[in-house]
């Protein structure tokens, strides 16, 4: 379904990825782990045409969708779930999810969505008419995994989506997702909690430095010597 080849991205003239190759098939819950600064969010934000690579090339569905605009890229049905959620706080919750049904299909079929959105997560539909500043922390990341799931992804992006959240919260979030990609919703996962993420990854690619260093399976990479020493704080 997708495919990164070379990609190469500079913020400032400073090389923030240096020819990242990596593929994920249609239905694969695949993640991408590294440190801080590695490049893991870049690496969305190109994807999502939000960054213009210097060289390299991104294709979905055998479709080169580099230098296309974001908009354009969101239609053919890749969709981020950003780090920090990005709700839109001064709006009810019910409004945000109206937003992520903005494209024209997804208009379409805004009824059908809502309802799967709060069959995932009940609590949604009860405060539907609260303001999303008023959410939990963990209730917002339901919210912001609802508004992208209202926009009937092929590819959904999760970046960071535990970042902040309480152990609970976290755990009821990869719940979610693991769920969702049973469902047959391919899923591409960053995230700084690596035994999780490892966990339900079916393939992992591991980024230091701004390049890809490792791959394999999930459940391979978690058992790797060098990867539970970086972290997972043990050998």
């Amino acid at each position: 379904m997708l495919r990164v080849s070379d990609l190469s991205v500079s913020y400032g003239g400073m090389p923030a990825l240096r020819q990242v190759s990596f593929h994920l098939e249609a239905g694969e819950l695949i993640s991408i782990i590294g440190s801080n600064g590695a490049g893991k969010t870049t690496l969305l934000k190109a994807i999502s045409g939000l960054l213009e690579p210097i060289s390299g090339s991104i294709w979905f569905e055998g479709e080169r969708i580099n230098g296309q605009p974001t908009y354009e890229i969101c239609k053919k049905g890749i969709i981020q779930v950003p780090e920090g959620r990005k709700i839109f706080p001064r709006m009810k919750v019910i409004d945000n999810l109206q937003m992520g049904a903005y494209l024209p299909r997804a208009k379409e079929l805004f009824r059908q969505s809502l309802q799967e959105v709060f069959a995932l997560f009940p609590l949604l539909e009860q405060r539907k008419k609260q303001m999303a500043a008023t959410l939990s922390g963990g209730e917002q990341q339901m919210l912001a995994i609802s508004r992208a799931l209202m926009a009937r992804p092929k590819l959904i992006m999760f970046d960071e989506p535990s970042l902040g959240l309480s152990p609970k919260a976290s755990q009821g979030i990869f719940r979610t997702i693991e769920k969702l990609n049973q469902e047959g919703l391919t899923a591409l996962l960053i995230s700084q909690d690596v035994l999780q993420t490892l966990s339900l990854a079916q393939r992992a690619y591991v980024l230091e430095n701004s390049r890809i260093v490792m791959e394999g399976k999930g459940s391979d990479l978690l058992q790797n010597p060098k990867v539970k020493e970086a972290y997972l704080g043990f050998s």
